[in-house]
């Protein structure tokens, strides 16, 4: 008779390639390993899955860390934590017409740019970079990926900036990727998180749902692209598998999976710092304030 299982319900905010060390999880067994049940439910957007954690209709999420850190930074009393890295890298690539070899940063001043208007972090980080480079952002203006894909290979813009797999699927129409984003450094980008009373309740389930998402970032650490592209591909059925095979590897190419799920300090300032400077809080509220020091760690 097989060990007794745990549900826990996980809101993911949207689909996407670079979550794949989620799916790998429940793909390849590490969370039932744990005694975990995973049902997982797409919220349609970051705010949704935020709302049912507050809500309790969700016992846990995956989100960019910059929820909780925003949250915190709005509401002393607010309850989210995060407490599993799986992404510490930005995803998004600026991907433009033509070749642009030795590119730079500076090369997008008085450029159309087209970066996206479903997620506000990687408007932010790009923000970021520009500032750290001292290039003005007057190009840049908000629009859905399909949308900036579409005016991209229409001529209409010079660049957009998108993730995977809309910048393998413009590379095959002739297009190239000018920069990627993950090459600035740590950032953190995605992570699980919940309640503190939710965690509280059963601190030992979190515990063991971070293992989970460690096998399945030490897994990714050494298998190839095809196996991890087989492994995710019921989450993409529509996908070409050439394109979802080339997509995974230029993220793990790009260090975008760490070895191990934990908050690393440097990337969760490299965020903080972008959202500053971004105006979207007046400061950082630091780390202590929105992570779960514990379950983070590994010691909970």
């Amino acid at each position: 008779m097989g060990a007794e299982m745990t549900t826990l319900r996980l809101a993911e905010p949207f689909r996407a390639v670079f979550y794949a060390p989620y799916y790998v999880a429940i793909a390849r067994g590490e969370a039932a390993a744990e005694g975990i049940d995973l049902v997982l439910s797409t919220a349609g957007s970051p705010d949704v899955a935020a709302a049912g954690l507050i809500d309790g209709s969700m016992d846990v999420a995956w989100s960019g860390p910059m929820r909780p850190l925003l949250e915190r930074s709005r509401d002393p009393a607010s309850p989210l934590r995060s407490f599993g890295a799986a992404v510490v890298r930005d995803p998004f690539l600026l991907v433009g017409r033509g070749a642009a070899p030795g590119f730079r940063l500076a090369d997008l001043a008085g450029l159309r740019i087209a970066v996206p208007s479903e997620v506000p972090t990687p408007v932010w980080c790009l923000l970021d970079d520009l500032r750290r480079a001292a290039v003005p952002a007057d190009g840049l203006a908000r629009r859905p990926m399909p949308e900036a894909a579409a005016a991209l290979r229409a001529g209409e813009i010079d660049a957009a900036l998108v993730f995977e797999p809309f910048a393998a699927e413009l590379e095959e129409q002739g297009c190239t990727v000018w920069y990627a984003a993950a090459t600035r450094g740590p950032t953190a980008y995605s992570a699980l998180y919940a309640t503190a009373a939710r965690i509280a309740r059963t601190p030992d389930l979190f515990a063991a749902l971070r293992r989970a998402l460690g096998g399945a970032l030490a897994w990714l650490s050494t298998a190839p692209p095809g196996a991890i592209a087989e492994t995710i591909t019921p989450w993409f059925p529509d996908l070409p598998r050439q394109r979802l095979e080339r997509a995974v590897a230029r993220y793990a190419g790009l260090g975008l999976w760490p070895a191990t799920p934990e908050m690393p300090a440097e990337a969760m300032d490299r965020l903080a710092a972008a959202m500053v400077g971004a105006g979207v809080m007046p400061a950082d509220p630091g780390r202590a304030v929105w992570v779960d020091a514990a379950i983070a760690a590994g010691d909970g």
